[in-house]
């Protein structure tokens, strides 16, 4: 289960210029770090081993050992535990950075910067969305912010996902003053992401046909590759940067239209886009986000949740790959999951629903 759009929008908020991925992965790093990664085998987090491992980082995971297993490359190091107190294997290490994916509750950061102040020296977090570097964030209400736990995040519906990122943010610098580097990205797509939030429109696309599109080509969208995200993460600890940065794409604005027809174009497909307008898809109870991936109504409360500054990031060097690339690789992944899984997206619309949703659409308008 995954926070809702509003959720989501109100704790964060592409394509843009390419990025020469052979000609970073060539270059090494000018001085090797001793990274620990925290989390290591999720989404974003192989494509930060790789890279770092390319740049001549050495490289220390610490995980469950329950996602991907035996899917590590060659030549890093695995700490088995758990964020929820079986921490043992950090203890009397030495890293010079590490980078922490999972966190979501503040005593995780607690507990572990408990063992690893002293023998690390920059904290780098990554997993925290946020609408604007210096926009007032969620406030926690709860008695005793150290006793939620990833659990309660689930049974609170995810009212207490904002709160307590939040709160993470503060107790990671609170460890590591002037040492802590806090990446906010948006929504995170590409090969790899089990949620279909973005994925679902390349096999939509691919599929052709009449694909219904929400509202308005020109509504903006935002989002980020994964490798992108990742290797820019690895560039800023090299560079030994620190301070709050979103990092989401892309470069300019990206109207959901072009998007759309970008992907088509990729994947060369006979897709042809019936645009119905916001109001009808909410009297049809089509919800943005969920039932059309990525689009925000840019209106109410929510109209920022696609216009999220990310001036401060690409000043730090943050690029973007060709939408197009990010679109074929995607359905390319997408296609070697099981038959199943293929037959069963997380979110958009099944094809039984889009065609009623189409059929309502031109009976109103005949």
């Amino acid at each position: 289960m995954s926070p809702t759009r509003r959720q989501f929008i109100k704790l964060s908020a592409a394509a843009g210029t390419a990025l020469s991925v052979g000609r970073l992965l060539a270059e090494k790093s000018a001085k090797p770090l001793r990274i620990l990664i925290l989390g290591g085998t999720g989404f974003t987090g192989p494509y930060q081993v790789r890279y770092a491992l390319s740049r001549g980082h050495k490289i220390t995971v610490f995980n469950r050992g329950k996602t991907h297993p035996g899917e590590l490359p060659e030549g890093v190091e695995q700490l088995m535990g758990d964020r929820n107190g079986k921490l043992d294997s950090l203890k009397d290490r030495q890293w010079d950075v590490v980078i922490d994916n999972p966190t979501s509750v503040p005593v995780w950061v607690r507990d572990a910067a408990q063992i690893l102040k002293g023998n690390v020296d920059r904290y780098a977090d990554t997993s925290k969305p946020g609408t604007d570097e210096g926009a007032p964030l969620a406030k926690y209400n709860g008695p005793d912010a150290m006793k939620e736990s990833r659990d309660s995040i689930i049974a609170s519906k995810y009212a207490l996902y904002g709160p307590l990122k939040a709160l993470s943010e503060q107790e990671t610098e609170k460890w590591f003053p002037k040492k802590t580097l806090i990446i906010r990205p948006g929504l995170i797509v590409g090969p790899g992401d089990e949620t279909d939030r973005f994925s679902y429109w390349p096999v939509r696309i691919d599929r052709g046909g009449e694909v219904l599109a929400p509202s308005d080509p020109g509504d903006p969208v935002q989002f980020i590759d994964a490798r992108d995200l990742a290797e820019w993460t690895v560039r800023m600890v090299e560079s030994g940067e620190t301070g709050i940065y979103n990092a989401t794409g892309p470069e300019r604005k990206l109207g959901i239209g072009e998007m759309l027809e970008t992907m088509k174009s990729a994947l060369s497909s006979n897709a042809r886009f019936t645009w119905a307008s916001a109001d009808f898809l909410e009297a049809q109870k089509v919800a943005p986000w969920s039932d059309m991936p990525v689009w925000i109504p840019p209106r109410g409360d929510e109209a920022g949740g696609n216009q999220v500054s990310n001036k401060r990031a690409l000043a730090k060097g943050l690029t973007f790959r060709p939408l197009a690339d990010t679109a074929r690789d995607t359905l390319a992944w997408f296609k070697t999951l099981p038959q199943d899984r293929q037959s069963h997206l997380k979110a958009g619309l099944s094809p039984e629903r889009e065609a009623e949703v189409l059929t309502a659409w031109h009976k109103k308008n005949m």
